[in-house]
C-alpha cells in the first residue's frame, strides 16, 4: 500500500478520485485539496504587505488622536494661564478703583491685554492667512474633494493653535472648539507623511500612504480627533466627520475614525486630569468644554430635569432658534460681502486694524455693561448632596463677581461677562441663582451682534461656543419667563438653558446627527437624547426655509463647488450628455514631448483623457510614421474582443468544454481594407485628415478646421494625471522614433508618488535638455479603467457616482467606446445644474 504513494486513493475509491480530477482548481482550493506545489492564488509576501499595511495604519491614526489631543492641551494650557492673568489683573484693579473712582485706569488694563493678544493673533493670520476664521468650511470642502491651498500645511496649525489661544485670551466672543477641527485635520494630513514644507531639510524614507485616498481619510480622523477633544465626544466626533465631511466611507473607516477620536478624547484627559487636579489618571476632564452633571436640588421636590409638557416648549424654542440662527447667518453673510468688497482688496494692515477695532468695541461694551448694566442677585446656597454636585456648584460660585454689589449678592451682568465662556456657560446652566430676566436679555442682544461682527474677520475663530452661550441665555431668559410669569415652577432652568443653547447653535450651522451626539456625550445624560433631537430637527427645519448654514454660506461666498448629498428631483430630465463638456483636452498612447509640454503650460485640467483616433484608412497611416504606427498598434491591441479574450484563455487552460469552442478559438479571420481612392499624403499635406494634430504644435486646432475635425471620433482608453505627465518629463522618461516603445525608461509606483503631494509646476521646470522630437508612452502609467458613464445616464446617477466614489473626473464614452466628454465637478454644482436645466426646458 505504502508503494501507490500518491495513487492510494485512486486504488482503494476510483470514484473519488475521478470526482477529485474532474473537481476545478477553485473547487479543490475550497475543500482544501490543493497540492503543496501549485501556487498560491494570494503569495504571502503579498498578504504580509497588506497586513503590514494596516497595521502601520492603526498606528497612524492612533498617533493622530494622542498628537491632536496634545495640540488641545496646548491651546487650553495657554488659553486658561492668559485668562487667569488678565483677569486676576484686572479685577484687582477694579475692587481698587471702585473705591478711589479710577475705573477709566482699569479699562485702560483691560484695553491693554485684549489688544496685545488680538494683535499677536492678527499677526499670524497674516503669515498663513487661510488659519483665519474656524476652519471647518474650508475642511469641509477638503473631505468634499476640493482642495484648498495651504490648509493642511504644517505652518497652518502652528499658526492657527497660537492664533486661536490669543483671540480666545484677547476678549473676542469666539471659541476655541472649531479650530480644534481645523487643527487635528491638519495633523491627520501631515503626519502620516513624514515631510514638511515648512520643514525640507526634515524628511523620512516613508513609502506609505502617497495618494489623496489615504490623506483624506487621515483627514477625516483627525476632523473627528478635534471635535473629540474640544467636547469629550468622541462618537459625535465620529459623526460629524461622517456628516459634514468625507465622501467616500467605510466600515474600516469608522473603526478607524472612532479609535482616533478616542485617542485624542483620552491623550487631553489624562494630562487635564493630571495637571488640573494632580491625579494622574484619574480621567476627570473628558474635553475642552464640559457641561457637567445636570442634576435637580434635592430640596426642591417638584423639580424633573424635563417632562413631556417641557417638549412643547421645546419645538417652540426650536422655532425660534431657527430664525435667530437665520437671522445671524443673513447679517453674517452681509458682513462677508462687505468685507470681500472693502476690507479683503486694501493692504493687509486694513484686516488687523478691523480686528482692533473689533477687540476695541467688544471691551469696551463688556466692562461698560459690567459695571453699569448689572444687577445684584442673592448667591445660592452650597447645599446639595454628592461630592459631584457639590464640587460642581463650588466651580460655579467661585467664578462669580461681586462688582459694587454687597455681601452675599453677586453682578449677574459682570459674572457672564467677566469669565471666560465656557465659566459663564456652566453658570447659566448650573447657577441656581436668578439671572435678571433684563440682565438676559441685553447680554444676549450684545452678544449676539458681537459674536455676528467678530465671525470672519482675521484671527482664528471658532462659533461653537459663542453659539452655545448665547442661546444658553435665550434658553435661560425663556425659563425665567416660564417659571415668574406662567407659574412652572417644576421645571429645570439648566434643561432650558441647554435647549436653548442647541436651538441657537442648530439654527446657526443646521447640524442634527453629530451635534445631538456631541451634546449627549458632553452632558452625559442620555435622557437629554430626544428633547435636543428633536429641538435641533426643528431649528434646522426652521433655518433651512430662509437660507443655509453659516458654514455653507461661506463656502459659497469663497466660490468652491462643494457637493450636496443628493440633486433635487427635477434634475433627473438631464442626462450626462446635457451636462458634459465636449471640447476635450486630450493625448495619445505615444506623444511627442512639445505636444505634452503645449498641453500642460496652455491649460490647467488635472487629468486628461488617452485616445486615439477611428479611422478605415489606417493601415495607410501606419506606413512611414513610426509614432503613428505604435499609436494605431496600441489601439488595436487594447480591443477586447469575444473571440481574443477566448483565445488568450484558451492558451492557459489544459482543456476545452467542447471541440466546436477549440476550433472556433483557433480561427483567426483576417479581414482586408479597402483601399482609399484619395491621396492619403495629399489629405495630410491640406490638414484635411491630420491625423494626430497635437503632435504638431503649429498645426494644433485651427479656427479653419470644420466642426467634424476638432470633434472627430476618439477611442477611450484611459485617464493620465497631471502630475504623471510631469513626473515622467521631469525624469525624461520617453523614447527617440528610431527606437522601440520597449526602450522606454520604467518608473516604479515609488518613483511616481516621490514629490507626493506637491508635485513639480510645468511653469517652473527647465525642459531645455529634453529634445521635443523625443516621444512619451504614457499607457503603463494611465488609468486604463476609470469609472465611465453613458451619455444616457441620469444626473442624479451621475451625481451619486462622483459624489460617493470622491471622484474628480468622469469620462462620458457611448456604445462603441468612444469618449463623447468628460464631468467634472463644476458640471455637478447647484448652479451650473439649474442653468442646465433652464435650457433644457427652452428647448422643449
Amino acid at each position: 500500500m505504502a508503494g501507490c504513494g500518491s495513487g492510494v486513493c485512486c486504488c482503494c475509491c476510483p470514484r473519488c478520485c475521478g470526482e477529485r480530477e474532474s473537481r476545478t482548481p477553485e473547487e479543490l482550493t475550497i475543500l482544501g485539496e490543493t497540492h503543496e506545489e501549485e501556487d498560491e492564488i494570494l503569495p504571502r509576501k503579498d498578504y504580509e504587505k497588506a497586513q503590514r499595511y494596516e497595521a502601520v495604519k492603526w498606528v497612524m491614526v492612533f498617533a493622530i488622536g494622542v498628537c491632536t489631543g496634545l495640540v488641545g492641551l496646548f491651546v487650553d494650557f495657554f488659553v486658561r494661564l492668559f485668562t487667569q492673568l488678565k483677569f486676576r489683573v484686572v479685577q484687582s484693579s477694579v475692587e481698587e478703583c471702585t473705591e478711589k473712582g479710577c475705573l477709566a485706569l482699569s479699562l485702560l488694563e483691560l484695553l491693554g491685554f485684549n489688544l496685545t493678544f488680538v494683535f499677536l493673533a492678527s499677526l499670524l493670520v497674516l503669515i498663513q492667512p487661510v488659519a483665519a476664521g474656524s476652519g471647518i468650511p474650508e475642511i469641509k470642502c477638503y473631505l468634499n474633494g476640493v482642495k484648498v491651498p495651504g490648509v493642511v500645511r504644517l505652518r497652518t496649525v502652528v499658526c492657527k493653535a497660537m492664533g486661536v489661544l490669543f483671540s480666545v485670551a484677547g476678549g473676542l466672543f469666539v471659541g476655541k472648539e472649531g479650530p480644534m477641527i481645523h487643527s487635528g485635520a491638519v495633523v491627520g494630513a501631515g503626519l502620516p507623511q513624514f515631510q514638511s514644507i515648512s520643514l525640507r531639510k526634515i524628511q523620512f524614507n516613508f513609502p506609505y500612504f502617497r495618494s489623496d485616498r489615504d490623506k483624506r481619510d487621515f483627514v477625516s480622523a483627525g476632523a473627528a480627533a478635534g471635535v473629540a477633544a474640544a467636547f469629550g465626544a468622541p462618537i459625535g466626533g465620529t459623526l460629524f466627520s461622517l456628516e459634514e465631511g468625507s465622501s467616500f466611507w467605510n466600515q474600516g473607516l469608522t473603526w478607524k475614525v472612532l479609535f482616533c477620536s478616542m485617542a485624542a478624547t483620552f491623550t487631553l484627559n489624562f494630562f487635564r486630569s493630571g495637571i488640573q487636579f494632580g491625579s494622574w489618571g484619574s480621567f476627570q476632564l473628558p474635553g475642552l468644554l464640559n457641561f457637567g452633571e445636570f442634576k435637580c436640588s434635592e430640596s426642591d421636590k417638584k423639580c424633573h430635569l424635563w417632562t413631556a409638557v417641557d417638549l412643547g416648549f421645546f419645538i417652540l424654542m426650536g422655532i425660534v432658534g431657527g430664525l435667530l440662527g437665520a437671522t445671524f447667518n443673513c447679517l453674517n453673510k452681509r458682513l462677508a460681502k462687505y468685507r470681500m468688497r472693502n476690507v479683503h482688496p486694501k493692504p493687509k494692515l486694513v484686516r488687523v486694524l478691523e480686528s482692533l477695532l473689533v477687540s476695541l468695541t467688544t471691551t469696551v461694551v463688556v466692562f461698560v455693561a459690567s459695571m453699569v448694566l448689572g444687577e445684584c442677585r442673592q448667591m445660592s446656597s452650597t447645599s446639595q448632596n454628592g461630592n459631584d454636585t457639590l464640587s460642581l456648584q463650588e466651580d460655579v460660585n467661585s467664578s462669580i463677581k461681586t462688582f459694587f454689589c454687597p455681601n452675599e449678592t453677586y453682578n449677574d451682568m459682570a459674572t457672564l461677562f467677566f469669565n471666560p465662556q465656557e465659566s459663564a456657560i456652566l453658570q447659566l446652566f448650573h447657577q441656581d441663582g436668578t439671572f435678571s430676566p433684563v440682565t438676559l436679555s441685553l447680554f444676549f442682544l450684545l452678544y449676539f451682534l458681537l459674536s455676528c461682527w467678530t465671525y470672519g474677520i482675521s484671527v482664528p475663530s471658532g462659533l461653537f461656543v459663542p453659539s452655545l452661550l448665547c442661546g444658553a441665555a435665550f434658553g435661560r431668559l425663556v425659563a425665567n419667563l416660564l417659571k415668574s410669569y406662567i407659574g412652572l415652577d417644576h421645571i429645570y432652568s439648566g434643561t432650558f438653558a441647554l435647549i436653548g443653547a442647541a436651538a441657537f447653535l442648530g439654527g446657526v450651522v443646521r447640524m442634527t446627527i453629530s451635534l445631538t451626539v456631541i451634546l449627549i456625550e458632553s452632558t452625559n445624560e442620555i435622557t437629554y437624547g430626544l428633547p435636543i433631537m428633536i429641538t435641533l430637527m426643528v431649528a434646522k427645519w426652521t433655518g433651512d426655509f430662509f437660507n443655509k448654514g453659516i458654514y455653507d454660506i461661506h463656502v459659497n461666498l469663497r466660490g468652491v463647488p462643494l457637493l450636496e448629498w443628493e440633486t433635487e428631483v427635477e434634475m433627473d430630465k438631464l442626462r450626462a450628455s446635457d451636462i458634459m463638456e465636449p471640447n476635450l483636452t486630450y493625448v495619445y498612447p505615444h506623444t511627442r514631448i512639445q505636444s505634452l509640454v503645449s498641453i500642460l503650460r496652455t491649460t490647467v485640467h488635472h487629468a486628461f483623457p488617452v485616445v486615439t483616433e477611428n479611422r478605415g484608412n489606417e493601415r495607410e497611416f501606419m506606413k512611414g510614421n513610426q509614432l503613428i504606427s505604435n499609436n494605431i498598434k496600441f489601439k488595436k491591441s487594447s480591443i477586447l474582443t469575444r473571440a481574443g479574450e477566448q483565445r488568450k484563455r484558451s492558451q492557459s487552460m489544459k482543456s476545452y468544454p467542447s471541440s466546436e469552442l477549440r476550433n472556433m478559438c483557433d480561427e483567426h479571420i483576417a479581414t482586408e481594407e479597402p483601399p482609399e481612392k484619395e491621396d492619403l499624403l495629399q489629405q495630410m499635406l491640406e490638414r484635411r485628415y491630420t491625423p494626430y494634430p497635437n503632435l504638431y504644435p503649429d498645426q494644433s486646432p485651427s479656427e479653419e478646421w470644420t466642426m467634424e475635425e476638432r470633434f472627430r471620433p476618439l477611442t477611450f482608453h484611459g485617464l493620465i494625471l497631471r502630475s504623471q505627465l510631469v513626473t515622467l518629463l521631469v525624469r525624461g522618461v520617453c523614447y527617440s522614433e528610431s527606437q522601440s516603445s520597449a526602450s522606454q525608461p520604467r518608473l516604479s509606483h515609488a518613483e511616481m508618488s516621490e514629490d507626493y503631494p506637491r508635485y513639480p509646476d510645468i511653469h517652473d521646470l527647465d525642459l531645455t535638455l529634453l529634445n521635443p522630437r523625443m516621444i512619451v508612452d504614457v499607457t503603463p502609467y494611465m488609468n486604463p479603467s476609470p469609472f465611465a458613464v453613458s451619455p444616457n445616464t441620469h444626473v442624479s446617477q451621475v451625481f451619486n457616482l462622483f459624489r460617493t466614489m470622491g471622484l474628480r473626473h468622469l469620462p462620458v464614452v457611448n456604445a462603441v467606446g468612444e469618449i463623447v466628454g468628460i464631468i467634472t465637478r463644476h458640471n455637478l454644482t447647484h448652479e451650473f445644474l439649474q442653468a442646465r436645466l433652464r435650457q433644457h426646458y427652452q428647448t422643449i
